[in-house]
């Protein structure tokens, strides 16, 4: 089975991001979303990232503000935006506050991977919650290793180019909140 096949059935995998090593699975699986919860022992209260590789899978799960588009167009590292009321995801993705963090990524590799997923890909660093991002799959604890169904093998010479992305909440009302720069 390859790596798509295996993300269609529940899978979860470990994978190089535009940012640092992530631990991924479709966005629209729910058992694959709750295992992705367990490898990383994190509350399922505490949301994930989502990846997506075009304007148009962004827009089918939210709806975009023109200062989103301007935030993405100006930031010179990853920014994942945190929208309000998001549509055609599972209940596990979306915050108790009815928001969704979301990364339009320009990494070539993410951008392919969704692509031929055909679905939005959920995004966390592959790391147990709590402990640090690691800096080289060396790093990454031998638990993630063992427990993710399948591991990228473009993972094993990654350099991270970041340690995670800019987060910024748009909210509906028109307030923005940066979360981590």
């Amino acid at each position: 089975m390859d790596a798509i096949e295996l993300l269609k059935n529940n899978g979860t995998v470990l994978y190089p991001t535009d940012t640092t090593f992530g631990i991924g699975c479709d966005a629209k699986n729910v058992e694959a979303i709750r295992k992705i919860f367990k490898i990383k022992n994190r509350p399922d209260s505490k949301s994930l990232i989502i990846l997506v590789d075009s304007n148009r899978r962004l827009q089918e799960i939210v709806d975009v503000p023109d200062l989103a588009w301007d935030i993405m167009d100006l930031s010179e590292k990853p920014v994942t935006i945190i929208y309000d009321n998001p549509r055609n995801l599972p209940k596990e993705l979306i915050a108790e506050d009815n928001t969704v963090a979301i990364r339009l990524t320009h990494d070539l590799f993410c951008k392919k991977l969704i692509s031929r997923l055909n679905s939005p890909l959920v995004s966390t660093s592959a790391n147990i919650s709590g402990e640090t991002t690691p800096n080289s799959f060396d790093e990454i604890s031998d638990q993630i290793k063992e427990e993710v169904d399948y591991i990228f093998p473009e993972s094993e010479n990654f350099i991270p180019k970041f340690s995670g992305s800019s987060i910024i909440k748009l909210s509906a009302d028109g307030k923005v909140k940066v979360i981590r720069e």
